[in-house]
């Protein structure tokens, strides 16, 4: 088992290397001049080319980004270019924020999604599946922004109920999590659905209701337990969807955390700053998918014994 994580850590190294070197030739090629966007419209001349002098933007490309890469390996992700902060401090202020809003959003998924996948699997054809699996449906179909935009318009500018942006109170994260978790619940939600319909159908299941087994014990002891590998694939899938949709889910709710940071940086051309940002996006995908595959292990000993090969 070490082995396999080993391997899949050692492997994140040239995934970094990748996508900081695509993100950084977009970002230096794209219209535009950081120093021009830093200092304004009525800077002149004179203080923009200094300005690049100072940050190394006169520098070949290639040459800017090795300088990046050395300066990453020892943990100096660089400086701002609008705030002067280091990139590893505005990331640590805001991680957290993001986080909440992605483990909350997921809790609340799970919760919902295993007993509706579960009850509409177990009942398949009832009014209460189809109705579900529509449900389902609009969730999966519903674009994330428009579903934000909705909320806010429902709870907050007619209802008046929940407040539409910020970060000061408890109240404050429901719209948001509402928002990220809508999507991922309906994909949970029919996979779970898609499994139960393949496993319930088993001739072990059949046995163990012969010997007279209850049938909540033959659902969650028996099928749900088998059916749980498409399903944690899906959640895994879900959590990295999500992670990816707070980049709109912050900047329509104004919430503090990594994806309204990266928008706003791409806005203003901080190089630094937004390949900070999608460094720790790329290593949270990694390690979701590296939980994943070993809860594999944990649910499936078949799968555990070939992680020791």
């Amino acid at each position: 088992m070490w082995k396999f994580v080993l391997k899949r850590l050692l492997a994140l190294i040239p995934v970094l290397f990748g996508v900081t070197l695509l993100v950084f030739l977009i970002l230096s090629f794209a219209p535009g001049d950081p120093a021009r966007t830093i200092l304004g419209a009525e800077a002149t001349e004179e203080q923009i080319n200094h300005l690049r002098e100072e940050m190394g933007l006169n520098d070949n490309v290639f040459v800017q980004y090795a300088r990046y890469i050395i300066k990453g390996v020892s943990g100096d992700l660089g400086t701002s270019y609008k705030t002067r902060l280091p990139v590893v401090t505005e990331i640590v202020s805001r991680f957290p924020y993001t986080l909440r809003l992605v483990v909350v959003g997921m809790i609340i998924a799970i919760i919902i999604a295993l007993p509706l996948g579960v009850i509409a699997g177990v009942k398949q054809n009832s009014l209460f599946d189809r109705l579900s699996m529509v449900l389902s449906l609009l969730g999966i179909s519903l674009p994330t922004f428009w579903v934000g935009l909705l909320c806010i318009l429902l709870f907050s500018v007619t209802l008046g109920w929940l407040p539409s942006g910020g970060n000061d109170s408890l109240k404050d994260m429901i719209l948001p999590t509402l928002t990220i978790s809508l999507c991922s619940l309906a994909g949970i939600a029919r996979t779970t659905r898609s499994s139960m319909l393949e496993v319930i159908r088993a001739d072990y299941i059949r046995t163990a209701r012969g010997k007279g087994i209850s049938q909540a014990k033959v659902v969650i002891r028996h099928a749900l337990q088998n059916a749980m590998i498409p399903t944690l694939t899906v959640a895994g899938l879900q959590i990295c969807n999500m992670i990816a949709g707070t980049v709109l889910v912050e900047n329509i709710f104004s919430w503090p955390g990594i994806g309204r940071l990266l928008v706003t940086s791409i806005q203003e051309r901080d190089i630094p700053l937004v390949l900070g940002c999608i460094i720790v996006f790329t290593i949270c995908f990694t390690i979701i998918n590296l939980v994943v595959d070993i809860l594999y292990g944990v649910i499936d000993p078949r799968i555990k014994a070939q992680y020791k090969k």
